[in-house]
Protein backbone atom coordinates (compact mmCIF):
# COMPACT_ATOMS: atom_id res chain seq x y z
CA UNK A 1 0.00 0.00 0.00
CA UNK A 2 1.44 3.45 -1.14
CA UNK A 3 2.62 5.60 2.34
CA UNK A 4 0.46 8.98 1.53
CA UNK A 5 2.09 12.09 2.75
CA UNK A 6 1.26 13.53 6.04
CA UNK A 7 -0.52 16.91 5.47
CA UNK A 8 -1.19 19.97 7.92
CA UNK A 9 -3.75 22.91 7.82
CA UNK A 10 -2.48 25.56 7.88
CA UNK A 11 -5.30 26.57 9.94
CA UNK A 12 -8.65 25.26 11.88
CA UNK A 13 -11.88 26.43 9.97
CA UNK A 14 -14.52 26.63 13.45
CA UNK A 15 -18.02 25.24 11.40
CA UNK A 16 -20.08 26.89 14.46
CA UNK A 17 -18.60 30.44 12.66
CA UNK A 18 -20.98 31.55 10.04
CA UNK A 19 -18.37 33.15 7.80
CA UNK A 20 -18.19 33.10 4.27
CA UNK A 21 -16.66 29.73 3.76
CA UNK A 22 -20.44 28.10 4.88
CA UNK A 23 -21.98 31.08 2.88
CA UNK A 24 -23.42 28.40 -0.11
CA UNK A 25 -24.74 25.51 1.80
CA UNK A 26 -26.96 23.51 0.12
CA UNK A 27 -30.31 23.93 1.46
CA UNK A 28 -32.53 20.71 2.75
CA UNK A 29 -36.20 20.69 2.54
CA UNK A 30 -37.09 17.75 4.51
CA UNK A 31 -39.95 15.77 2.96
CA UNK A 32 -40.32 17.12 -0.60
CA UNK A 33 -40.94 14.73 -3.18
CA UNK A 34 -38.41 15.44 -5.76
CA UNK A 35 -34.90 14.62 -4.35
CA UNK A 36 -33.22 17.39 -6.39
CA UNK A 37 -35.95 19.81 -4.81
CA UNK A 38 -35.01 18.40 -1.32
CA UNK A 39 -31.48 18.30 -1.87
CA UNK A 40 -28.48 16.15 -0.81
CA UNK A 41 -26.93 15.35 2.57
CA UNK A 42 -23.37 16.12 2.61
CA UNK A 43 -21.61 15.49 5.70
CA UNK A 44 -18.17 14.46 4.17
CA UNK A 45 -15.36 16.13 5.74
CA UNK A 46 -13.42 16.57 2.14
CA UNK A 47 -14.93 19.65 1.24
CA UNK A 48 -16.16 21.79 4.20
CA UNK A 49 -17.83 24.27 2.22
CA UNK A 50 -20.20 22.32 0.58
CA UNK A 51 -21.49 20.88 4.51
CA UNK A 52 -25.12 20.83 5.06
CA UNK A 53 -24.92 18.69 8.15
CA UNK A 54 -23.54 18.42 11.37
CA UNK A 55 -21.19 15.65 12.11
CA UNK A 56 -19.85 12.96 9.64
CA UNK A 57 -20.13 9.65 8.02
CA UNK A 58 -19.74 6.26 9.45
CA UNK A 59 -20.75 7.09 12.93
CA UNK A 60 -18.33 6.11 15.93
CA UNK A 61 -15.96 4.35 13.15
CA UNK A 62 -15.35 8.35 11.93
CA UNK A 63 -12.61 8.02 15.11
CA UNK A 64 -10.84 5.59 13.17
CA UNK A 65 -10.72 7.49 9.92
CA UNK A 66 -8.84 10.48 11.80
CA UNK A 67 -6.31 7.82 13.35
CA UNK A 68 -5.85 6.93 9.42
CA UNK A 69 -5.68 10.44 8.65
CA UNK A 70 -2.99 11.19 10.97
CA UNK A 71 -1.08 8.32 10.62
CA UNK A 72 -0.34 9.14 7.03
CA UNK A 73 -2.53 6.01 5.60
CA UNK A 74 -5.39 7.83 4.20
CA UNK A 75 -6.26 10.92 2.35
CA UNK A 76 -8.39 12.90 3.97
CA UNK A 77 -9.66 14.52 0.27
CA UNK A 78 -10.35 11.05 -1.05
CA UNK A 79 -13.79 11.05 -3.08
CA UNK A 80 -15.21 7.46 -3.09
CA UNK A 81 -15.43 6.00 -6.63
CA UNK A 82 -19.08 4.89 -6.49
CA UNK A 83 -19.06 2.94 -9.76
CA UNK A 84 -20.89 -0.54 -9.52
CA UNK A 85 -21.89 0.24 -5.65
CA UNK A 86 -25.39 0.72 -6.71
CA UNK A 87 -28.09 -1.42 -4.78
CA UNK A 88 -29.18 -4.69 -5.20
CA UNK A 89 -32.80 -3.97 -4.58
CA UNK A 90 -34.35 -0.23 -5.15
CA UNK A 91 -36.40 0.82 -2.68
CA UNK A 92 -39.05 3.38 -2.73
CA UNK A 93 -40.25 5.96 -3.39
CA UNK A 94 -43.14 5.73 -0.73
CA UNK A 95 -45.42 7.96 0.78
CA UNK A 96 -44.15 7.74 3.94
CA UNK A 97 -41.03 9.23 2.57
CA UNK A 98 -42.45 12.62 1.58
CA UNK A 99 -43.98 12.84 5.37
CA UNK A 100 -41.51 15.37 7.24
CA UNK A 101 -42.51 13.57 10.46
CA UNK A 102 -42.89 10.33 9.29
CA UNK A 103 -39.16 9.81 8.95
CA UNK A 104 -36.84 11.51 11.06
CA UNK A 105 -33.92 9.33 11.61
CA UNK A 106 -32.43 8.42 8.19
CA UNK A 107 -32.20 9.57 5.25
CA UNK A 108 -34.93 8.27 2.75
CA UNK A 109 -32.99 8.73 -0.33
CA UNK A 110 -29.87 7.48 1.19
CA UNK A 111 -29.41 4.46 -1.15
CA UNK A 112 -29.97 6.66 -4.29
CA UNK A 113 -27.23 9.24 -4.64
CA UNK A 114 -25.32 7.50 -7.29
CA UNK A 115 -28.16 8.41 -9.81
CA UNK A 116 -30.36 11.34 -8.14
CA UNK A 117 -27.29 13.76 -7.01
CA UNK A 118 -24.99 12.48 -9.85
CA UNK A 119 -25.04 16.45 -11.04
CA UNK A 120 -23.60 17.09 -7.58
CA UNK A 121 -20.97 14.48 -7.80
CA UNK A 122 -19.78 15.66 -11.03
CA UNK A 123 -19.88 18.84 -10.22
CA UNK A 124 -17.01 17.61 -7.30
CA UNK A 125 -18.98 18.28 -4.43
CA UNK A 126 -18.98 14.66 -2.04
CA UNK A 127 -21.79 13.34 -1.78
CA UNK A 128 -22.07 10.04 0.12
CA UNK A 129 -24.26 7.52 0.45
CA UNK A 130 -25.94 6.82 3.33
CA UNK A 131 -27.47 3.61 2.81
CA UNK A 132 -26.07 0.53 0.93
CA UNK A 133 -28.03 -2.75 -0.31
CA UNK A 134 -26.82 -5.96 -0.87
CA UNK A 135 -27.16 -9.80 -0.98
CA UNK A 136 -25.51 -12.63 0.53
CA UNK A 137 -26.28 -16.18 2.16
CA UNK A 138 -26.04 -17.18 5.84
CA UNK A 139 -24.61 -19.74 7.41
CA UNK A 140 -26.35 -19.98 11.20
CA UNK A 141 -26.13 -23.05 13.59
CA UNK A 142 -29.73 -22.44 14.79
CA UNK A 143 -30.88 -23.10 11.22
CA UNK A 144 -29.50 -26.08 10.60
CA UNK A 145 -30.79 -27.63 13.62
CA UNK A 146 -34.43 -25.94 12.75
CA UNK A 147 -33.96 -28.16 8.97
CA UNK A 148 -32.56 -31.26 11.24
CA UNK A 149 -35.63 -31.26 13.04
CA UNK A 150 -38.30 -30.69 9.82
CA UNK A 151 -39.42 -27.01 11.02
CA UNK A 152 -37.69 -26.13 7.69
CA UNK A 153 -37.19 -27.34 4.57
CA UNK A 154 -34.35 -27.07 1.95
CA UNK A 155 -35.79 -25.54 -1.29
CA UNK A 156 -32.92 -24.64 -3.36
CA UNK A 157 -34.35 -21.48 -3.50
CA UNK A 158 -34.53 -19.65 0.37
CA UNK A 159 -32.73 -22.92 1.49
CA UNK A 160 -30.06 -23.53 -0.47
CA UNK A 161 -28.56 -27.65 -0.44
CA UNK A 162 -25.69 -26.81 2.05
CA UNK A 163 -28.33 -25.18 4.60
CA UNK A 164 -27.06 -21.94 3.42
CA UNK A 165 -29.68 -19.41 3.60
CA UNK A 166 -30.48 -16.58 1.26
CA UNK A 167 -30.46 -12.83 2.37
CA UNK A 168 -30.95 -9.50 1.15
CA UNK A 169 -28.71 -6.90 3.52
CA UNK A 170 -29.51 -3.22 3.86
CA UNK A 171 -27.05 -1.23 6.02
CA UNK A 172 -28.61 2.26 6.78
CA UNK A 173 -26.72 5.24 8.56
CA UNK A 174 -28.56 7.80 10.53
CA UNK A 175 -29.24 11.08 9.32
CA UNK A 176 -31.28 12.82 12.32
CA UNK A 177 -33.25 15.42 10.69
CA UNK A 178 -33.38 17.52 14.10
CA UNK A 179 -37.11 19.37 13.55
CA UNK A 180 -38.69 15.92 13.41
CA UNK A 181 -37.12 14.77 15.42
CA UNK A 182 -37.67 17.17 18.31
CA UNK A 183 -41.45 17.18 17.52
CA UNK A 184 -41.07 13.48 17.75
CA UNK A 185 -40.01 13.77 21.87
CA UNK A 186 -42.48 16.73 22.37
CA UNK A 187 -40.06 19.07 22.97
CA UNK A 188 -38.69 21.95 21.18
CA UNK A 189 -35.74 22.06 18.63
CA UNK A 190 -33.90 24.72 20.45
CA UNK A 191 -33.95 22.24 23.23
CA UNK A 192 -33.63 19.11 22.00
CA UNK A 193 -30.00 21.13 20.55
CA UNK A 194 -29.08 22.09 23.80
CA UNK A 195 -29.01 18.96 25.52
CA UNK A 196 -27.55 16.55 22.65
CA UNK A 197 -24.74 19.79 22.99
CA UNK A 198 -24.13 19.17 26.57
CA UNK A 199 -24.79 15.91 27.26
CA UNK A 200 -22.18 14.99 24.43
CA UNK A 201 -19.58 17.00 26.00
CA UNK A 202 -19.85 20.02 23.74
CA UNK A 203 -18.49 17.48 21.01
CA UNK A 204 -20.59 19.49 18.41
CA UNK A 205 -21.16 23.07 19.10
CA UNK A 206 -23.13 23.74 15.25
CA UNK A 207 -26.06 22.51 17.69
CA UNK A 208 -25.91 25.74 19.05
CA UNK A 209 -24.24 28.26 16.67
CA UNK A 210 -25.96 26.80 13.45
CA UNK A 211 -29.76 26.67 13.53
CA UNK A 212 -29.69 26.78 9.59
CA UNK A 213 -28.12 22.88 9.58
CA UNK A 214 -31.04 20.78 10.23
CA UNK A 215 -29.79 17.71 9.97
CA UNK A 216 -27.03 15.45 12.32
CA UNK A 217 -25.32 12.41 11.56
CA UNK A 218 -24.60 11.76 15.31
CA UNK A 219 -21.71 9.41 16.44
CA UNK A 220 -23.41 5.87 16.82
CA UNK A 221 -24.15 2.62 14.59
CA UNK A 222 -25.97 1.67 12.10
CA UNK A 223 -28.94 -0.43 11.58
CA UNK A 224 -28.55 -2.96 9.74
CA UNK A 225 -31.73 -4.76 8.16
CA UNK A 226 -32.00 -8.82 6.51
CA UNK A 227 -34.93 -9.61 4.19
CA UNK A 228 -36.10 -13.17 3.40
CA UNK A 229 -37.93 -13.18 0.27
CA UNK A 230 -38.87 -11.08 -2.32
CA UNK A 231 -38.02 -7.25 -0.72
CA UNK A 232 -40.47 -5.49 -3.35
CA UNK A 233 -43.11 -7.42 -1.32
CA UNK A 234 -42.41 -5.57 2.10
CA UNK A 235 -44.38 -2.55 1.52
CA UNK A 236 -47.62 -5.25 0.25
CA UNK A 237 -49.84 -5.37 3.00
CA UNK A 238 -51.64 -8.20 1.16
CA UNK A 239 -48.56 -10.54 2.13
CA UNK A 240 -47.57 -11.88 5.60
CA UNK A 241 -44.69 -10.41 6.74
CA UNK A 242 -43.23 -11.34 9.84
CA UNK A 243 -41.17 -9.15 11.84
CA UNK A 244 -38.60 -9.25 14.67
CA UNK A 245 -37.15 -5.65 15.87
CA UNK A 246 -33.88 -6.26 17.39
CA UNK A 247 -31.82 -4.36 19.65
CA UNK A 248 -27.97 -5.07 19.85
CA UNK A 249 -26.37 -7.46 22.56
CA UNK A 250 -23.35 -8.03 21.76
CA UNK A 251 -22.58 -11.07 24.64
CA UNK A 252 -25.53 -13.29 23.83
CA UNK A 253 -26.12 -12.84 19.69
CA UNK A 254 -22.28 -13.10 19.12
CA UNK A 255 -20.80 -14.99 21.90
CA UNK A 256 -24.09 -16.95 23.25
CA UNK A 257 -24.15 -15.38 26.83
CA UNK A 258 -27.10 -17.34 28.69
CA UNK A 259 -28.09 -14.55 30.77
CA UNK A 260 -30.74 -13.05 28.59
CA UNK A 261 -32.95 -14.66 25.61
CA UNK A 262 -31.42 -12.09 22.59
CA UNK A 263 -29.69 -14.51 20.40
CA UNK A 264 -32.27 -17.81 21.20
CA UNK A 265 -35.30 -14.88 20.21
CA UNK A 266 -33.28 -13.65 17.32
CA UNK A 267 -32.82 -16.85 15.60
CA UNK A 268 -36.48 -17.51 16.15
CA UNK A 269 -37.17 -14.52 14.60
CA UNK A 270 -34.78 -15.51 11.58
CA UNK A 271 -36.13 -19.15 11.48
CA UNK A 272 -40.04 -17.25 11.18
CA UNK A 273 -38.78 -14.91 8.59
CA UNK A 274 -37.35 -17.76 6.44
CA UNK A 275 -40.67 -19.80 7.23
CA UNK A 276 -42.91 -17.13 6.13
CA UNK A 277 -40.27 -16.79 2.54
CA UNK A 278 -40.95 -20.22 2.07
CA UNK A 279 -44.99 -19.97 2.32
CA UNK A 280 -44.75 -16.91 0.03
CA UNK A 281 -44.42 -14.36 2.24
CA UNK A 282 -42.15 -12.05 3.33
CA UNK A 283 -40.00 -11.55 6.69
CA UNK A 284 -37.70 -8.53 7.70
CA UNK A 285 -35.21 -8.68 10.85
CA UNK A 286 -34.24 -4.70 11.59
CA UNK A 287 -31.13 -4.85 13.98
CA UNK A 288 -30.62 -1.84 15.83
CA UNK A 289 -26.98 -1.01 17.52
CA UNK A 290 -28.51 -0.11 21.00
CA UNK A 291 -26.36 -2.48 23.47
CA UNK A 292 -27.33 -2.49 26.71
CA UNK A 293 -30.93 -1.14 26.58
CA UNK A 294 -28.68 2.15 24.94
CA UNK A 295 -26.38 2.46 28.50
CA UNK A 296 -23.22 0.73 27.15
CA UNK A 297 -21.84 -2.49 27.59
CA UNK A 298 -19.81 -1.70 30.47
CA UNK A 299 -22.92 -0.70 32.51
CA UNK A 300 -24.42 -3.51 31.23
CA UNK A 301 -21.59 -5.94 32.83
CA UNK A 302 -21.26 -3.61 35.95
CA UNK A 303 -25.71 -4.64 36.35
CA UNK A 304 -24.76 -7.92 36.03
CA UNK A 305 -22.44 -7.73 39.02
CA UNK A 306 -24.80 -5.50 40.92
CA UNK A 307 -27.23 -8.12 40.44
CA UNK A 308 -25.83 -11.10 41.58
CA UNK A 309 -24.33 -9.70 44.53
CA UNK A 310 -27.07 -8.45 45.79
CA UNK A 311 -28.66 -9.72 49.09
CA UNK A 312 -30.29 -12.83 48.21
CA UNK A 313 -29.04 -13.10 45.14
CA UNK A 314 -30.17 -12.31 41.42
CA UNK A 315 -33.84 -11.67 41.55
CA UNK A 316 -37.19 -11.02 38.87
CA UNK A 317 -38.17 -9.30 41.67
CA UNK A 318 -35.33 -6.53 41.90
CA UNK A 319 -34.39 -7.56 38.08
CA UNK A 320 -35.12 -3.88 36.52
CA UNK A 321 -34.08 -1.76 39.87
CA UNK A 322 -30.87 -3.26 40.07
CA UNK A 323 -30.57 -1.33 36.39
CA UNK A 324 -31.79 1.80 37.63
CA UNK A 325 -29.59 1.82 40.50
CA UNK A 326 -26.48 1.54 38.54
CA UNK A 327 -26.84 3.30 35.20
CA UNK A 328 -29.94 6.15 36.89
CA UNK A 329 -32.88 4.52 34.55
CA UNK A 330 -34.39 1.17 33.42
CA UNK A 331 -34.05 1.48 29.83
CA UNK A 332 -32.69 4.21 27.76
CA UNK A 333 -34.00 2.89 24.12
CA UNK A 334 -37.22 4.93 23.90
CA UNK A 335 -38.04 3.36 20.76
CA UNK A 336 -39.84 6.22 19.50
CA UNK A 337 -37.57 6.55 16.41
CA UNK A 338 -37.66 2.35 15.96
CA UNK A 339 -40.57 2.36 13.37
CA UNK A 340 -38.24 4.72 11.02
CA UNK A 341 -36.79 1.60 9.14
CA UNK A 342 -40.14 0.21 8.64
CA UNK A 343 -41.48 3.20 6.65
CA UNK A 344 -38.38 3.32 4.91
CA UNK A 345 -39.68 -0.23 2.87
CA UNK A 346 -42.72 1.72 3.15
CA UNK A 347 -44.34 -1.04 5.65
CA UNK A 348 -48.36 -0.87 6.02
CA UNK A 349 -49.37 -4.15 7.98
CA UNK A 350 -47.22 -6.19 9.96
CA UNK A 351 -48.37 -9.86 10.19
CA UNK A 352 -46.79 -11.26 12.50
CA UNK A 353 -44.42 -9.17 15.09
CA UNK A 354 -41.67 -11.40 17.22
CA UNK A 355 -41.53 -8.52 20.48
CA UNK A 356 -42.94 -9.16 23.51
CA UNK A 357 -41.51 -5.51 24.54
CA UNK A 358 -44.61 -3.11 25.00
CA UNK A 359 -42.52 0.30 23.65
CA UNK A 360 -41.46 -1.42 20.22
CA UNK A 361 -44.84 -2.37 19.84
CA UNK A 362 -46.95 1.11 21.23
CA UNK A 363 -44.13 2.87 18.67
CA UNK A 364 -44.74 0.68 15.66
CA UNK A 365 -48.50 0.82 15.95
CA UNK A 366 -48.51 4.22 16.75
CA UNK A 367 -46.39 5.76 13.48
CA UNK A 368 -49.26 3.87 11.34
CA UNK A 369 -48.52 0.22 10.95
CA UNK A 370 -50.88 -2.36 12.19
CA UNK A 371 -50.02 -5.12 13.94
CA UNK A 372 -52.14 -8.48 13.26
CA UNK A 373 -50.59 -10.93 15.71
CA UNK A 374 -47.26 -10.43 18.48
CA UNK A 375 -45.62 -13.95 18.58
CA UNK A 376 -43.38 -14.40 22.36
CA UNK A 377 -39.99 -16.56 22.38
CA UNK A 378 -41.00 -20.20 23.29
CA UNK A 379 -40.22 -21.50 26.91
CA UNK A 380 -38.00 -24.22 25.56
CA UNK A 381 -35.88 -21.55 24.10
CA UNK A 382 -35.47 -19.64 27.23
CA UNK A 383 -32.15 -20.53 29.21
CA UNK A 384 -32.13 -21.33 32.47
CA UNK A 385 -30.40 -18.19 33.65
CA UNK A 386 -31.93 -16.01 31.45
CA UNK A 387 -35.48 -16.54 33.57
CA UNK A 388 -35.11 -14.30 35.68
CA UNK A 389 -35.17 -11.47 32.65
CA UNK A 390 -37.90 -13.32 31.31
CA UNK A 391 -40.02 -13.58 34.40
CA UNK A 392 -39.50 -10.01 35.04
CA UNK A 393 -40.09 -8.54 31.98
CA UNK A 394 -43.37 -10.23 32.28
CA UNK A 395 -43.97 -8.93 35.55
CA UNK A 396 -43.26 -5.53 34.28
CA UNK A 397 -46.27 -5.99 31.53
CA UNK A 398 -44.25 -6.99 28.43
CA UNK A 399 -46.84 -9.03 26.39
CA UNK A 400 -46.85 -13.32 27.31
CA UNK A 401 -49.85 -15.27 26.42
CA UNK A 402 -49.00 -17.27 29.43
CA UNK A 403 -49.39 -14.08 31.89
CA UNK A 404 -47.12 -13.03 34.74
CA UNK A 405 -46.27 -14.26 38.06
CA UNK A 406 -46.90 -12.59 40.86
CA UNK A 407 -44.81 -11.03 44.31
CA UNK A 408 -43.28 -14.37 46.06
CA UNK A 409 -43.57 -15.90 42.92
CA UNK A 410 -41.50 -13.62 41.67
CA UNK A 411 -38.76 -13.54 44.02
CA UNK A 412 -38.84 -17.41 43.97
CA UNK A 413 -37.01 -16.87 40.17
CA UNK A 414 -33.06 -16.57 40.86
CA UNK A 415 -30.25 -17.09 38.74
CA UNK A 416 -27.30 -18.43 39.39
CA UNK A 417 -24.33 -17.16 41.70
CA UNK A 418 -21.64 -14.93 40.12
CA UNK A 419 -19.39 -17.82 40.88
CA UNK A 420 -21.29 -20.85 39.31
Amino acid sequence: MKELKKTRNAHVILTSHANTVFKETVPVHWGLKNPIERGPVIATISEKENRNAIGTHSGSYTVYRALSIASGKFDSHHHPDLNNTAPTTMFGPFDSWFDAEKIVSLDPWGAHVQSVFQDYIKKGVNVAPTIAVTTAHLQIPEINDAIKAGRLKVDGHFIKENFDVKVTKVAIEPVWYLPGMAKRFNISEGELRKVLFTETGGMFPELVTRPDLKLLLPPIGSTTVYIFGNPADLSNPEVELTCRVHDECNGSDVFGSDICTCRPYLMWGIEDAVRTAQRKGVGIIAYYRKEGRALGEVTKFLVYNARKRQEGGDSAATYFHRTECVAGVQDARFQELMPDVLHYFGIKVIHNLHSMSNMKYDAIVGSGIKVINRISIPDGLIPQDAQVEMEAKKAAGYFSPDGAKKDAELEKVKGRKLNE
